[in-house]
């Protein structure tokens, strides 16, 4: 029974019982603006009732279950016999399968597909980021696959399936599959050149059996995975089925799960092959070249995961301050606060911008937009999720005390924020990725040229930030050193080229004021004064 003195006011209400979508403008005008027209009320639908699960109380609860209950490993069965299974709490199962049935997944196989599904990745993220790293490896397995057409016939369907079946039994026997991915060693980390797994050949020259381990593998309950192995011709990609087709378990030890600093919800796992059976992928030696493709849309989903993040970030701290109350007024409306908010907002808008151009650039798929890919890919995993962190950190300060409470949401991602930053190579792989690119690929910098000057003469700081970034392109002798600071301002005149092509007035003046123009500090909150910063917080608001 409450005390007679515990009265609870000026407190928000939870963010809770609203179409995310919907209240993400940034989100929505890129859907609209990659797709189709043919296309849109069909999307938009299927979006709006993505966004509005996602915005439920019962779902956001099951994130939350999720997360709070993390898997737990067995090894072995109550008669000791060797099972090597995971179990996650129903919720996980009720997440994942939401997210299987939404598509997230089933982009090669419908029109539009990448697009539609960047946008569904991005809503759902924010319900458990967790669940979406094998959702993320399914959907980047097939371009690996298709470098094998009989492989690709015989799993693709399965993995674009919008159908979730957990149960571990041989894939031929399932409605819809999932699958994982295995390269990193604890003696190589990115260096997967280093890989000491090997593979020995089977009498009919296809298939293989590894022994070896696998320092990180994701989403170990996964019906397949893309392995990386030394065979007699070098490094090689590899299916390795979690269940053979007789019905017996594959050996594949799992010897503990990673205790993570957050995807809590997600299992990582340390793996042992033990004469483990494997279909080679590709021809040997050609392993890294036959992963690449699952390697790239894995990064853009990184970014997409970042952004994900920090629109709910964003969205959860403009919501507590348009509610409370403090000196007289809403915190929204003091000019300090409106500062960080619209900051924030720009952050997060760029951010989506961003990543749902490059997914378009997959539905297009002509030459010019594959070689957009190569360099912007890279880029835009390197800066998007290293700008994640500091500002989902800074949206917290919003709420004060209240969040740095766990009710409250933000630490959960807080604590995600740093991981898309390290998955698919950490930020100095990405620069180095980069850095090649521009060395080996003239074609991949002409699109990107292509692609920032079509916003020429739009803004006078997008052009001097171009035309600098066109002096450090002209030198890339012992460009090692500045490969991050390279990386970092290809990204920032990219996103304020798309910005100033498509956003309002009031986001790309902002935009390239603070990120191209050096008129901010650098701390968030530190925009000139002199811009519209009412508008850009009123944009990025959950309009609940």
């Amino acid at each position: 029974m409450a005390g007679t003195t515990h009265t609870v006011t000026n407190q928000p209400p939870p963010l809770i019982g609203y179409d995310v979508y919907g209240a993400d403008r940034a989100l929505k005008e890129a859907v609209e603006r990659h797709l189709d027209p043919a296309l849109l009320d069909e999307v938009h639908g299927e979006l709006s009732a993505l966004g509005r699960a996602c915005g439920s109380a019962q779902v956001q609860e099951w994130g939350a279950q999720a997360n709070e209950n993390p898997p737990r490993l067995r090894t072995h069965d109550r008669y000791g016999h060797r099972i090597d299974e995971v179990e996650f709490h129903p919720a996980w199962h009720r997440v994942l399968g939401k997210g299987v049935s939404a598509g997230l997944t089933a982009a090669w196989a419908r029109p539009g597909g990448h697009v539609r599904r960047a946008a569904a990745f991005l809503l759902w993220t924010q319900v458990d980021a967790g669940n979406c790293c094998p959702l993320s490896m399914t959907h980047a397995a097939v371009p690996a696959l298709r470098t094998d057409p009989d492989l690709a016939a015989e799993w693709e369907p399965r993995l674009t399936s919008m159908v979730y079946d957990r149960e571990l039994r041989p894939a031929h026997l399932k409605a819809g599959a999932l699958f994982g991915m295995g390269m990193t060693e604890k003696q190589g980390g990115s260096d997967v050149r280093a890989n000491a797994t090997s593979a020995r050949p089977l009498p009919d020259g296809e298939t293989y059996e590894l022994t070896g381990h696998k320092w990180f593998c994701s989403a170990p309950m996964s019906d397949g995975f893309l392995v990386l192995a030394q065979a007699p011709g070098g490094l090689t990609c590899f299916l390795v089925p979690r269940v053979l087709e007789d019905g017996t378990r594959n050996p594949f030890l799992l010897q503990r799960l990673k205790d993570k600093l957050g995807n809590r919800s997600n299992a990582s796992a340390e793996v042992e092959f033990d004469r483990t059976w494997a279909r080679r992928v590709g021809d040997e030696g050609r392993g890294v070249r036959t992963i690449i493709e699952m390697v790239a849309a894995t990064r853009l989903d990184c970014a997409l995961g970042s952004a994900g993040l920090m629109r709910q970030a964003v969205a959860q701290a403009i919501h507590h301050c348009t509610h409370r109350e403090a000196f007289g007024g809403k915190l929204v409306d003091k000019p300090l606060m409106r500062n960080v908010l619209a900051d924030l907002a720009l952050e997060s808008e760029a951010a989506t911008t961003l990543a749902l151009r490059l997914a378009a650039a997959h539905d297009n798929g002509d030459e010019q937009e594959r070689a957009l890919l190569r360099i912007a890919v890279p880029a835009a995993k390197y800066w998007i999720t290293k700008r994640c962190t500091p500002l989902v950190t800074e949206a917290a300060e919003c709420l004060g005390g209240n969040g740095y409470i766990e009710e409250s949401g933000l630490p959960r991602l807080v604590r995600e924020s740093p991981l898309n930053s390290v998955w698919e190579g950490a930020g100095n792989i990405q620069a180095l990725d980069v850095v090649r690119v521009l060395q080996r690929e003239p074609q991949a910098l002409n699109a990107y040229l292509l692609e920032i000057g079509r916003t020429r003469g739009a803004d006078h700081r997008l052009d001097a930030a171009t035309k600098s970034l066109f002096t450090e392109l002209a030198d890339l002798e012992a460009v090692e050193g500045r490969a991050r600071h390279l990386t970092e301002r290809l990204a920032l005149v990219l996103q304020g080229s798309l910005l100033v092509r498509h956003a309002p007035p009031e986001v790309a003046d902002a935009f390239c004021a603070s990120r191209l123009g050096g008129d901010s500090g650098t701390a968030f909150g530190t925009l000139p004064t002199s811009l519209d910063l009412a508008k850009v917080v009123d944009r990025a608001g959950p309009q609940a």
